[in-house]
C-alpha cells in the first residue's frame, strides 16, 4: 500500500504541471459554457472540437521534439503542403478516399523523417534544419495548390466534422437512433480523433525503448549515449512522429474545410501556437518532461482562450493583447520553477 501510495505520489509531482493544466481547462470551460447562451449542449461542444483539431494535432507534434530539447519550426509547414495533398486526392470511390488518406500521412511522416536524417547526419541544429524544410514544404504546398481550392468527399467531411451520430447516419453502420446507441450518440468525432490517435500512437511510442531514450536524451543526452541507448534512432524517430502529427492536423484541416490552401501566415501562426499550447500543457522546453496528451490538453486550453472573445464584448483590436498577456504569464509561471532551482538535475526529480 505504501509502495503504490509513494509510486502515485511521484507520479503527481512529475506531472503537477499536466494536472494543473487540465484543471484549468476543466474550470475556463465550464466557466465558458456558464456564460454562453447555448452552453452545455452538444452543438456548441461539436463546433469548440472542430476548431481545436488542427492545433491539438500541431501541439502534439511540436512536443516530441521539445522532448529532445530542440524545437521543430516546420510543423505548420508540413500541415499547410499535407492538407494540400488532401485536397487533392481524398475524393472518389471509398479506396481511393483511404488511398488518399494514406498517402498524405505518408507524406508529412516522410517529411518528418527527412528533418530527422538531416538533424542527425548532418550534426546540425533542429530549430535552424526546421526552419529551412519549413519553407520548402510551403513551396512544395504552393506547387500541389497554387490557388485554394479542392475536392474533399462531401460525405466524409460530414461524417467526420460532427456528432457521432451523424457518422453512423451519413454510413449506415446501424440504425443512429438505437436505444443503446444515445448515451453516445453526442459525442463530437473529433474528439474520439484526436484522443485515439494519441492514445494508439503516442503512448506505444512513450512506453517504447526508442520513446524512453528521447526522454532520456531531453534529460540528459550524454548520459543516455553513456548508457547505450539509440540516440539516432530516437531523433530520427521523434521528427518523423513529429511529421505524422502534424500530417493528421493537415489532413483534418482539408476534410474540414473541404479545400486547400498554401496560406504561410496560417503555417506560422500554427507553428508559434503550437509551441505555446506545449508550455500550456506543462512540457518543459529544456526537454525531458510532459507528453503529447499534455499539450492536447494545452492545445485545448488556448483554444478556449480564443472561445471566450465570442461571448464577451472585448474590442477585435484588443484580442491579440489579451491573447499574448495570458500566454505570457503560463510561459513565464512555467519557467518559476527552472529560475528557482541551483542545480538543472533537480527539474527532473
Amino acid at each position: 500500500m505504501d509502495t503504490f501510495a509513494n509510486k502515485l505520489s511521484t507520479s503527481f509531482r512529475q506531472s503537477r504541471g499536466f494536472y494543473g493544466a487540465l484543471l484549468l481547462l476543466i474550470v475556463i470551460y465550464a466557466f465558458y459554457n456558464i456564460l454562453h447562451p447555448r452552453g452545455f449542449s452538444s452543438a456548441v461542444l461539436v463546433q469548440n472540437a472542430n476548431e481545436t483539431v488542427a492545433i491539438a494535432f500541431l501541439a502534439m507534434a511540436q512536443t516530441v521534439p521539445v522532448l529532445l530539447g530542440g524545437l521543430d519550426l516546420s510543423v505548420g509547414a508540413v500541415m499547410t503542403l499535407t492538407s494540400c495533398i488532401a485536397s487533392e486526392l481524398v475524393s472518389g470511390s471509398p479506396v481511393e478516399i483511404l488511398f488518399g488518406m494514406f498517402v498524405t500521412l505518408l507524406s508529412g511522416t516522410a517529411f518528418g523523417l527527412m528533418n530527422g536524417l538531416i538533424v542527425v547526419y548532418g550534426r546540425l541544429q533542429p530549430i535552424i534544419v526546421t526552419l529551412a524544410t519549413g519553407a520548402i514544404a510551403i513551396g512544395l504546398a504552393l506547387f500541389v495548390r497554387p490557388r485554394p481550392g479542392g475536392d474533399i468527399d462531401g460525405d466524409l467531411n460530414w461524417a467526420v466534422t460532427n456528432s457521432l451520430w451523424d457518422f453512423v447516419d451519413t454510413y449506415q453502420l446501424f440504425d443512429p437512433d438505437a436505444t443503446w446507441f444515445a448515451p453516445f450518440a453526442w459525442i463530437p468525432v473529433p474528439l474520439i480523433m484526436m484522443f485515439a490517435i494519441a492514445i494508439l500512437v503516442w503512448l506505444p511510442f512513450r512506453k517504447s525503448v526508442t520513446g524512453r531514450t528521447v526522454y532520456a536524451i531531453g534529460s540528459a543526452e550524454g548520459a543516455a549515449y553513456m548508457s547505450g541507448l539509440p540516440i539516432n534512432r530516437a531523433k530520427i524517430a521523434a521528427f518523423a512522429l513529429a511529421g505524422f502529427f502534424a500530417s493528421c492536423g493537415g489532413l483534418y484541416l482539408a476534410i474540414q474545410t473541404s479545400s486547400g490552401n498554401a496560406d504561410v501566415m496560417q503555417a506560422g501562426a500554427y507553428t508559434l501556437n503550437s509551441i505555446a499550447a506545449v508550455v500550456l500543457g506543462g512540457t518543459s522546453l529544456l526537454g525531458g518532461v510532459g507528453g503529447a496528451v499534455a499539450s492536447l490538453v494545452g492545445a485545448c486550453i488556448l483554444r478556449v482562450i480564443s472561445f471566450y472573445f465570442r461571448i464577451v464584448s472585448i474590442d477585435p483590436l484588443l484580442q491579440p493583447l489579451i491573447e499574448g498577456i495570458v500566454l505570457l504569464a503560463a510561459v513565464s509561471l512555467g519557467a518559476l520553477r527552472t529560475l528557482r532551482v541551483k542545480n538543472r538535475l533537480d527539474l527532473f526529480r
